[in-house]
């Protein structure tokens, strides 16, 4: 393929080379959001007796937005660290669970709770959001830190710890224990990455798995699914990887009378195989990022059926009204209308564990008039746009075994600071075979014997 006609995005590729080679951006080294350095500003207040504030992320209306509350409400809005609003408030209480917190009323974050819930089941990952040592009582300055992935890199965010408040009790995410607030820092954290409150109404249950992990999407339509999906969830959730699903309904929550609503993101919590007259049944575990309202159809919390299986299988059904429950794949695939895994290795795709995958991240940009070639049907200019060559090498036996040797995932980095501000591109990327020594002629239609377009 011959290279675009001018160079793209040169200072941003050589600024994200250097800062790979110096392990910026990474786990072990994050990049400080906004220029914040948290131990920094923790010594310097501890030095001088202060509790922080945040001057980045206010704790005025600029940092809630346009909510769903009356003016006069908006007016009583308080803002109150941890202490004065319970009396022996701590961080964490008895170990971190997606039972600790339900969804507010304010504002539509399912998306972002229901990852939450997601990343509860991840011991090893869950260090890397929530740095460890973070206390409301040992060198307690009123400052937090949280750590999300955010296209490509790391980035530690630092708060403090004022939460708004209504009549005294939190506007937004409710801990279920009075007195326990890692919820509503984390949400406050995120809500700062996306610029308000407000700006997290309405999104992808993808969009925060991937800022927890930093790891590969792969969406699937459950009306158009494969046949062996629920294999791929229950390895998936063997190999801890991050899942969630959505209901249709375009972000108007509704519920049916079945228990399940609509326009809503849950988490995916477990996949299990149940056995019933002697005939295999696959089940989905869910949960409802309002701590409540769960389906009541068969394999419910109260459906006869777990009383035909056998004593381990009843095991895994704990009767509660938590907001988690089971329901059989056709059910799942029935009322559910897409779903998410997100993983930082992908090795669960096939079913063999020695197959161990690699992964790289390429920056480009689409620029008016050089790299921007537009789709297929702009014949004369589609080889302007940015490409990328990869040589898959010889693989081991146990890759030449499995069907999925490649994945691709393409994200757009955003060009405004406020989530719901950002412009939303329309953008693809294709996969070609192609022979080597053949160069990428203009005319895509000579080259149609010789490539063929896997996405």
């Amino acid at each position: 393929m011959p290279p675009p006609l001018a160079p793209y995005g040169m200072c941003l590729k050589i600024m994200n080379e250097r800062d790979t080679k110096g392990g910026m951006g990474s786990t072990a080294k994050p990049l400080k959001f906004l220029d914040q350095e948290y131990n920094t500003l923790q010594d310097y207040c501890l030095k001088n007796n202060l509790r922080f504030v945040d001057e980045f992320f206010p704790p005025d209306l600029r940092s809630i937005g346009k909510v769903r509350l009356e003016r006069d409400e908006m007016a009583k809005i308080e803002w109150k660290r941890p202490m004065i609003i319970s009396k022996n408030a701590r961080f964490v209480v008895d170990g971190v669970s997606r039972f600790d917190y339900a969804q507010g009323t304010v504002v539509g974050n399912c998306w972002f709770l229901a990852s939450v819930g997601a990343l509860t089941f991840q011991k090893k990952m869950f260090p890397h959001i929530i740095p460890p040592g973070q206390s409301l009582c040992n060198n307690y300055a009123g400052i937090f830190h949280f750590r999300f992935w955010r296209f490509g890199r790391w980035y530690d965010v630092v708060i403090d710890d004022k939460l708004p408040t209504l009549h005294g009790k939190l506007i937004f995410v409710q801990s279920k224990t009075r007195n326990e607030f890692w919820p509503a820092l984390l949400e406050k954290a995120y809500a700062k990455v996306c610029g308000s409150y407000a700006d997290m109404h309405a999104g992808r249950v993808s969009e925060a798995l991937l800022d927890f992990s930093g790891g590969v999407h792969m969406h699937f339509d459950l009306k158009s699914a494969p046949a062996d999906l629920w294999k791929m969830m229950y390895r998936a959730s063997q190999a801890h990887a991050l899942m969630g699903c959505e209901t249709a309904g375009g972000g108007r929550e509704s519920l049916l009378p079945n228990g399940i609503v609509m326009g809503h993101a849950y988490t995916v919590t477990g996949a299990y195989q149940a056995t019933i007259g002697g005939h295999p049944v696959q089940l989905v575990r869910l949960f409802n990022p309002w701590g409540n309202t769960e389906w009541t159809g068969d394999w419910s919390d109260y459906s006869p059926l777990w009383n035909r299986v056998s004593e381990r299988d009843r095991k895994e059904h704990l009767a509660a009204e938590n907001g988690e429950f089971w329901m059989s794949m056709k059910d799942f695939t029935t009322f559910f209308d897409n779903m998410d895994i997100c993983s930082r290795c992908p090795d669960f795709l096939e079913d063999t564990p020695k197959c161990q995958w690699t992964f790289k991240y390429h920056y480009g940009r689409w620029v008016t008039g050089s790299t921007a070639g537009g789709g297929m049907n702009y014949q004369e200019t589609f080889c302007r746009n940015p490409q990328f060559w990869l040589r898959v090498n010889e693989m081991s036996k146990g890759c030449e075994d499995g069907h999925n040797n490649v994945l691709v995932s393409l994200i757009q980095i955003p060009d405004k600071r406020n989530r719901r501000s950002v412009s939303v591109h329309t953008i693809a990327f294709s996969v070609f075979a192609g022979l080597q020594n053949i160069p990428f002629l203009n005319n895509y239609q000579k080259q149609e014997q010789l490539l063929t377009i896997l996405v």
